[in-house]
């Protein structure tokens, strides 16, 4: 641990986004051993990621954010900056659903569109995981954007199944099914980086880098992660964000 605590954040922020993609690429290995899920497993994973992932987004990236000195008031860069990384998501989001697409050897459109929905949304996260450990800047909070990696790597493990296996109980071979799955998350890697980098390196950038990483990541959320855990058993997707929720406030409460 210390060894890592002792390298720059864009280096953290590499090898970070190498543990989420690994996480996604176990999820849908899964896909060469059984065409089932465990839908309350994945419920429970999907929600904790969802809480952990809330409380991220405003302990450790919408509050960092408010703290900066910049030549705006405070709430300016906070409300436009969130506002631009949720708007980012939707408009990903209508786009994706309006548009038609070559889903030759994907299945049908259903499965395309939740690669490529996941795919997408796997850019913000990985940028903001990459924010977090630039602003972190080697302190103790370090820590925290090493815990909001594990959150999202959490969500990741069931992500690679839910888009490996719908992809395989098409006809699709489980080797392709694995192949576009972890593809889906290797977008993280390239993500994280620039975002470490850029927050970094640009003067000025960082309070914006991380309201627009937090607005996005809430948007993510909700699109996704709290939909599709509450269309299993609403008292485990409910338990899982409020734990998921918790045990981010606390650590980075405790450790930031």
């Amino acid at each position: 641990m210390q060894w890592f605590l002792s390298l720059g954040a864009v280096w953290q922020a590499l090898l970070a986004s190498l543990i989420m993609y690994a996480m996604t690429a176990l999820g849908a290995s899964f896909v060469f051993f059984s065409k089932k899920i465990n839908k309350t497993v994945i419920t429970a994973l999907t929600g904790g990621a969802a809480g952990i992932m809330i409380a991220a987004s405003f302990f450790s990236l919408l509050l960092p954010a408010i703290e900066y000195e910049t030549s705006l008031p405070s709430f300016v860069t906070a409300t436009v900056g969130f506002l631009l990384g949720g708007a980012f998501v939707i408009v990903c989001d209508l786009i994706l659903s309006r548009r038609s697409f070559n889903f030759h050897g994907m299945g049908d459109k259903k499965n395309a569109l939740l690669f490529f929905a996941v795919t997408v949304h796997n850019i913000p996260e990985g940028m903001a995981v990459g924010v977090a450990f630039a602003a972190a800047a080697g302190g103790d909070a370090v820590l925290s954007a090493l815990f909001l990696a594990i959150g999202i790597a959490i969500q990741n493990f069931p992500e690679g199944m839910c888009v490996a296996f719908p992809l395989r109980a098409k006809g699709m071979s489980p080797v392709k099914s694995f192949l576009f799955s972890q593809g889906s998350g290797a977008v993280e890697i390239p993500a994280c980086v620039i975002g470490a980098v850029a927050a970094t390196f640009v003067a000025g950038l960082m309070p914006w880098a991380l309201t627009f990483s937090a607005g996005a990541m809430l948007a993510v959320v909700c699109s996704e992660l709290i939909p599709e855990c509450f269309s299993g058993n609403k008292t485990v997707a409910s338990a899982g964000i409020v734990a998921g929720f918790c045990l981010m406030m606390v650590l980075d409460l405790a450790l930031g």
